[in-house]
């Protein structure tokens, strides 16, 4: 990235995208067109550490530092997830809560560094997912026993603890500056021939993980666009109910956030 002999200007690393003025804003995903006149330089070591930055949710409460800087990319770097980081990350899902204690969560793992089977697991997701998972060092595909061990009753929870186990899982890569970007695109049926997943299994996600690429390696534009734009998510008083269904709770709407923020010193 060109350096300008006038203003430099480095992002320190976990500033939130709303604590910059909204003309610089603008600017970050392009350092190399500016336009403003002061001709200011936004300049990053790398443009995946411009991703990193701008990715950081802009929570409106203080937050755990992991959950605030989880994100899905689709641009990952070349540099291999070895097994002892994998075996951290599902010791990690391994220890999620679950109904009675079940742990109906599996795991089918292909790495990249073994072409065949690396190819196998692309076979089962969707086209528009298998153009940029191919860049991945691992996929994964997250199954759920449909039923209880002790009494062999449907168990119309394991979905859920499902995505709790891959909670524990995100937490861990975060902390291990690891990404990770889950599919509802894939073929499920496929998958399910392709490995023998016996009856009583649903395929219920794939995974691609691994290491913060450049989003430039990506073909599509909406897909380069997409790593370096801030994230978003609902306000709390559409999410949080209290007292009826789709009343908000008064402690959750943003009127009374405001008003605390005022009346605290």
């Amino acid at each position: 990235m060109k350096r300008s002999s006038l203003l430099p200007v480095r992002l320190p690393p976990g500033l939130p995208a709303h604590a910059l003025p909204e003309w610089l804003l603008r600017l970050l995903p392009f350092p190399g067109r500016l336009a403003h006149p002061i001709r200011a330089a936004i300049q990053f070591q790398t443009k995946e550490e411009m991703s990193e930055s701008i990715k950081v949710a802009p929570t409106e409460e203080p937050l755990d530092e992991g959950i605030r800087k989880r994100w899905s990319p689709r641009a990952f770097s070349d540099r291999e997830v070895g097994e002892e980081e994998l075996r951290i990350l599902v010791e990690a899902a391994r220890w999620a809560p679950s109904s009675y204690n079940e742990q109906p969560w599996r795991f089918i793992v292909a790495r990249r560094s073994d072409a065949d089977e690396f190819r196998r697991m692309l076979g089962c997701l969707k086209e528009q997912n298998r153009e940029w998972a191919s860049g991945a060092p691992v996929l994964m595909l997250t199954v759920a026993k449909e039923v209880f061990e002790r009494n062999g009753k449907e168990n119309r929870h394991a979905f859920h603890d499902v995505g709790l186990a891959m909670g524990n899982l995100l937490n861990q890569a975060t902390e291990m500056e690891i990404y990770v970007h889950q599919m509802a695109g894939i073929h499920p049926d496929r998958a399910r021939e392709e490995y023998d997943i016996p009856d009583g299994y649903a395929v219920v996600a794939g995974v691609a993980l691994g290491y913060l690429g450049d989003p430039e390696q990506l073909d599509d534009e909406d897909r380069r666009e997409a790593e370096t734009s801030p994230r978003s998510r609902k306000p709390l008083e559409d999410l949080v109910y209290e007292g009826s269904w789709a009343e908000p709770a008064e402690w959750a709407t943003e009127q009374h956030r405001l008003a605390h923020a005022a009346a605290t010193p």
